[in-house]
């Protein structure tokens, strides 16, 4: 395993994360996968000021290619009139072998795929995938319990010490 340098310590601290705070909500995330993007012009831009939003967005595999829906990532502000369109349908890539493998799981009754959050690795925009399975109206009804419960204990042992 190679040394991290300062400078790639530094990029990974300021690079900006976009998440989907309702994937984890919604849905049992079932497996996780990394995807490359493929972006236009200022859109790379834009995603670096940490311009876009997940929260409608979601995958689809038309003709074996995996496609992105309804993440809006804004228009970059300096840009001109070849400027990007906010809301297009963005082509993820992955291996064919990893696309047969989301396939398969997707197959099955209930199971969706959920882009998690945006990120960017080496220079190249990347976004984390998510095989999920929707979650009832009382599981989500639990995790909450589960959270507040777990946020109380927390600060009766913050009090203790």
């Amino acid at each position: 395993m190679s040394k991290k340098t300062k400078n790639q310590d530094q990029q990974q601290k300021f690079s900006p994360r976009i998440k989907n705070k309702k994937a984890s909500f919604n849905y049992n995330l079932l497996e996780k996968i990394e995807a490359g993007i493929v972006l236009e012009g200022t859109e790379v831009k834009s995603l670096r000021l940490g311009r876009a939003s997940l929260d409608e967005a979601y995958c689809r595999i038309r003709n074996g290619e995996l496609w992105m829906y309804g993440c809006n990532i804004s228009l970059y502000e300096h840009g001109n009139i070849n400027n990007h369109e906010p809301a297009r349908p963005r082509k993820l890539l992955l291996h064919k072998r990893e696309l047969d493998k989301i396939e398969v799981k997707v197959n099955q009754k209930g199971r969706t795929i959920v882009p998690t959050r945006i990120y960017f690795s080496r220079g190249y925009a990347k976004v984390e995938v998510a095989v999920a399975q929707g979650k009832s109206v009382a599981d989500k009804r639990s995790t909450m319990k589960d959270k507040q419960a777990k946020k109380d204990m927390d600060r009766a042992m913050r009090k203790w010490r």
